[in-house]
């Protein structure tokens, strides 16, 4: 497996990958991907990676995604993470993951949240293992497509390099 910049030609992948979870109903509550377009404007270019296996194909990426317009948390950020169906258990979320968390130091990040269904207990116990703690659980947060309210485990993972 390769870890590599996102671009604009992968994006037929990654929004088939990120469709992949949403069918799952435990991966996100959104609906459905979004367009490039949205997606390019919403997710730094330098914190947008992708995941190769040896023979080429993209099974999964990773993005960080805005906290907040404020210059005082220009430092915080929301992470994504998605695996491709048949690449699941794998240990590609947690070698993208980890190339996220050294990219997005470079980059200045010094906080990174994770917003995870309470029942997605695979992705509960990656981001865990890759230094994210529990900060709390909002409940009843949102609808999924079923109509049904569920919860959100808040998890953060702050730099041990970045923001002292």
């Amino acid at each position: 497996m390769t870890i590599a910049a996102m671009t604009a030609d992968d994006w037929p992948s990654v929004r088939r990958i990120y469709a992949e979870g949403i069918a799952t109903g435990n991966a996100t509550l959104e609906r459905e991907a979004p367009d490039w377009g949205h997606f390019d404007r919403s997710h730094p270019a330098e914190c947008r990676l992708v995941a190769r296996s040896s023979r080429g194909d993209l099974i999964g990426w990773t993005a960080l995604g805005g906290y907040s317009a404020r210059k005082v948390y220009a430092g915080v950020a929301w992470e994504s993470v998605y695996v491709a169906e048949g690449a699941r258990g794998e240990g590609v979320g947690r070698s993208l993951l980890e190339a996220l968390i050294a990219v997005s130091e470079e980059a200045g990040y010094w906080t990174l949240l994770a917003g995870v269904l309470a029942e997605n207990r695979r992705s509960l116990a990656l981001h865990q293992r890759v230094g994210f703690r529990r900060i709390g659980v909002q409940r009843r947060f949102g609808q999924d497509a079923a109509g049904r309210w569920r919860d959100v485990v808040l998890l953060e993972r702050r730099s041990e390099i970045v923001g002292g």
